[in-house]
């Protein structure tokens, strides 16, 4: 779990970047687009809109679930860009974070003043 606090402290620093460089009030797909080239710039490996299939029955179903980015394997971050934070916010990462085996998640709302207030931290 070492690996995972390490690699959470690196991706919030660089989710702290763009939301200083942009603040609040843009579009969650303009927070993606910065946030993937400030994961690039910072060296990190990731993936952005992967899709996330379900298994029902031993079966496969795509359900058009993608993922807003996966870091170096290990830790989902799913970004918004809402007035709040809601439990179904929560749920989908959790959600997520089963479907895919990854133990941790970040969930960053950037419509927040200040970027600390809107992150919160997923372990299962």
């Amino acid at each position: 779990m070492l690996y995972e606090k390490e690699l959470t402290d690196q991706i919030i620093g660089a989710l702290i970047e763009v939301h200083r460089a942009l603040g609040p009030g843009l579009l969650e797909s303009v927070y993606q687009a910065c946030t993937a080239r400030e994961f690039a710039l910072q060296g990190l490996s990731f993936e952005q809109e992967r899709p996330l299939p379900v298994v029902y029955k031993d079966i496969q179903v795509d359900c058009g679930y993608r993922l807003d980015f996966i870091v170096a394997g290990k830790v989902i971050i799913e970004l918004k860009a809402v007035e709040a934070l809601l439990p179904v916010h929560e749920a989908q990462l959790l959600t997520y974070m089963k479907l895919t085996g990854c133990k941790v998640g970040l969930l960053i709302n950037f419509n927040v003043p200040v970027l600390k207030h809107g992150i919160k931290r997923m372990v299962l």
